[in-house]
Order: C-alpha cells, then structure tokens, then sequence
C-alpha cells in the first residue's frame, strides 16, 4: 500500500541558503592544527622554541600596555592603531590589558599584521579592543550592569556564588594569566581600569578556601562545584592541588570542574611537569571516588587552536580527566556566524579533544554592545549548526538570564522583536530567594542590543532612555 503524507510546509527559518545553489550551507573540510611562526613578529624574531614553549617566559612576555605591544608588533601596524588603542585604554576599556604571547601569535596567524588585518582580527576584537570597535549610540545597555549575573549578591563566602540548587561557583582568586575585553567578571577580576574601580577580595586565600570547605560540608544538597576565578592557573599548584583533595574529601561533591581559559591561551602552563604530576594526583582520587573531573575552557575562534593547545588538552585526558569542554562566548565581529562556529567546533572536537559544550550568549556589561547578538540571531545559529557536528559535539547556545541562569536560547517564553525584550521563566530559587514565594512565577528580562532593533524600536528606546 501506498502512503500519501500531507506537503511539507517550509517556515522561513528552514530555507536553503540562496546563494548556495549547488552545494551545502556549509561544506566541511579538515584543516590540520598549525603552530604560527612567532618570528614573523619583530619584537620576537629571536625566540626559540624552548623559550615560546616555556611557560614562565609566556607569563613574563605578556603584553601589557601599548607600549609593550609596539614593541613585539614594530612598525607592522600604523600609528593610528596605537592611537585607537590607548583612547580604548584611557577611557573605554572594562579589563587592564594582560595577552600572552602564545594569544597575540594567533592573531592574523598567517603574515606579519597589517593594519587593516589586524583590526579585523576575531582574536583582538575581544582580546584587545580599541576605541572604534566600540559603539558610540548605544556602548552600554541601559540595563548593563557591572555584576549583570549578581554572582556578588549570591555570594554564601567570600568569591562562593550559590546560584543553582545543586552547583556552585567558587572563585578562588581574581587574576587571570589573560585579560578578556568582554568579561562577565569585569567588576572584580583583573586591575582597575579609569572606567571601572574593580572590588576586591579582602580575605587571605587559606581563610576564604576554609570558609568554602565549611559552607560544602554543610550543604549536602550541592554536589558540583566550578573552581574558578579568575582562572585556576593562576593559583599556585600546591594550593589548588590541597583545595581540589579537600573537595574530594567531601562525600557530596560528585562533580568538579575546573575553569581554564589558559588551556588555550597559555598552554605552555598546563604542561608543566609539576602541573601534570599533579593533576594526575587529582584525577586518580576523583576516579576512586567516583567523582566526575573535568576541565572548562574558554575558545571562541578556530584561528586559537594550535598543536600546543591539543597538546595540552590530551595530556589532561591522558592523566585521567574526564573531560575537557569548551564554553565559548558568542560576540559579534569574532564568531557569530555558523561558519565561524562549525569551524571552531569541529577543530575542538576532531584536532584537538575538546569537547563543544556551550556557546554563551555576551553578557549585559557596560561597554559590552558592539559584542552582543540579540536573542533571535542566536536562535538562528543554532539552528544553523545543527545536523553537521556529532550529536554529543554539537554545542548549546544559551543565554545567561539575569537571576534565572542558563536557558537555551529557544526556550525564551515571550519575545518582543520590536523593542527586543525577551521573557523568560525558571524552576528553582537562588540562594537569596528562598523566602520569595512568586519567584518561581515571575517573567525575567533580558534585553536585545538596541542598534539590531528595527527603526521603531530603537526610537522607543530613545524616548524611554532615562527610565
């Protein structure tokens, strides 16, 4: 018997791309891992290998001013472009400036930098920002804030955020081996800047580590914890080693997760001899345990992947990590096309070991618009990348809601496209909102940038400014 089925009715979403007639919307190709040669640059045209693989000459040839950077860059790049900097610098920029050498070598990977390609870079327009890549209608949100997550107000202890029931956020320390310009931390990690007067952490780190521990015994009911920070590669080993076995010691705790931008951005780090003895210390008490370890790190774009960081990456399986993933950050200018994306996430999961695991949304920070996508484009990404990765390899995007927490970007409950408010629900209290009955029914906003709205929408914003 013959089966008719009613036709296929196609939403605009689900069409072809019109200018791939002949072929896939996208067409994958594998592309080897390559690390840059780092003597292109004038500044480093006699560093040998052992030095760039060293990861202390990594963290002493950081760059961190303007002045540091004409250094390794020379004459490459105009003067325009220091200038464009140091006005970032001087009044704009939310994060003090701190890049590895390993990052700045990923930048414009293949020639010495141009001008024009080094602004264009994915890489410095999040790692080093300057003055014209910012918005000047609309650089901050109205609802921008600088703890726009309120990790601070769900603090339990010092730098411990209990958000979710079950996890925590422990932050251990608030320096970073590398500055991201678009840091949801912004208010507290890294050095002052003349735009931000950071916080900062007042207890000695043996204090606020014993404050954590008691808090963890004392709550049964959390059984994940994210070690962070700032970025625990900061941390002296012997002191995050002794945190990670009193973590291990506590019969509830059946996840740690360890987060690292520097698996990618100083790689060198995380080779280390006493680093790995180390971590293989730690990952064989969590395998008899049976607790769960694994590593988070932080690439938002393919040209950062090298052999250096799948180096890094499959050292930490081969001790006995669980997992490495990776929690990317979407930002316009640097990623925020399925191109980029499938690129990225098929060199994290086919070269380098690193599983795709999530893409979130910028976050509402000040200075922060010129980065962030509104909510449909992110939905639109994500049904662009679906049906190319592996299943278990195709990352989440999701939005960071403001005293909700993650939500997949599709599960929004009301969108406003016109003046791009999106409304979204939860099914669990925070720490600060266990005596509030209506939290689990209220609608929670999160906001569009306001230059991606259409005409009368962003006319409404500018009537309604000032509310």
């Amino acid at each position: 018997m013959t089966q008719t089925h009613p036709p296929v009715q196609s939403t605009p979403a689900a069409q072809p791309a019109p200018a791939n007639t002949t072929g896939q919307p996208y067409e994958y190709r594998r592309t080897p891992l390559v690390e840059p040669d780092w003597t292109r640059f004038p500044g480093w045209r006699h560093v040998t290998r052992d030095q760039w693989e060293n990861a202390q000459w990594q963290r002493v040839n950081c760059v961190k001013n303007v002045k540091q950077l004409r250094t390794v860059l020379g004459d490459t790049v105009d003067e325009s472009f220091y200038a464009d900097l140091e006005a970032d610098q001087r009044a704009l920029a939310t994060m003090s400036m701190l890049v590895p050498p390993q990052m700045i070598n990923t930048m414009v990977p293949s020639a010495p930098p141009s001008t024009e390609a080094l602004l264009a870079d994915p890489i410095r327009r999040y790692m080093i920002p300057v003055a014209s890549d910012r918005r000047t209608d609309w650089p901050s949100h109205p609802y921008a804030s600088r703890d726009s997550l309120h990790e601070h107000d769900m603090w339990v202890a010092e730098g411990l955020t209990h958000r979710y029931p079950t996890k925590v956020l422990a932050e251990l320390l608030a320096t970073c081996p590398q500055y991201c310009g678009h840091c949801t931390r912004m208010d507290l990690v890294g050095n002052s800047t003349p735009a931000v007067d950071k916080l900062k952490l007042s207890l000695k780190p043996v204090d606020r580590y014993d404050a954590h521990i008691t808090y963890l015994k004392a709550h049964p009911g959390v059984r994940d914890v994210v070690v962070s920070g700032g970025d625990v590669a900061n941390v002296p080993w012997r002191n995050l080693e002794s945190y990670l076995m009193r973590l291990l010691e506590i019969e509830t705790i059946r996840d740690i997760r360890l987060a690292t931008k520097a698996l990618m951005g100083l790689p060198q780090h995380w080779l280390q001899p006493d680093v790995v003895e180390g971590l293989e210390r730690v990952a064989r008490t969590a395998a008899r345990r049976g607790v769960n370890l694994a590593i988070h790190t932080h690439v938002n774009h393919a040209q950062s992947l090298t052999p250096l960081v799948a180096k890094a990456a499959q050292t930490a399986l081969d001790v006995g990590v669980r997992d490495v993933r990776n929690q990317g950050v979407l930002m316009r200018g640097v990623n925020a096309t399925s191109k980029d994306l499938l690129d990225l996430c098929f060199g994290l999961q086919g070269e380098t070991g690193i599983l795709p695991y999530y893409f979130y949304m910028c976050d509402m920070i000040p200075n922060a618009e010129h980065w962030r996508v509104p909510v449909w484009h992110a939905q639109q990404l994500q049904h662009d990348i679906m049906g190319y990765l592996p299943g278990y390899a195709t990352p989440r995007i999701v939005c960071d809601v403001p005293f909700v927490g993650k939500r997949w970007v599709h599960m929004v409950t009301e969108y406003d496209r016109e003046r791009g408010i999106s409304y979204w629900t939860k099914n669990y209290r925070t720490s600060i909102e266990s005596a509030d009955l209506a939290a689990l029914s209220k609608r929670y906003a999160y906001y569009d940038p306001i230059d991606t709205l259409p005409e009368a929408g962003q006319q409404w914003w500018q009537t309604h400014r000032d509310d």
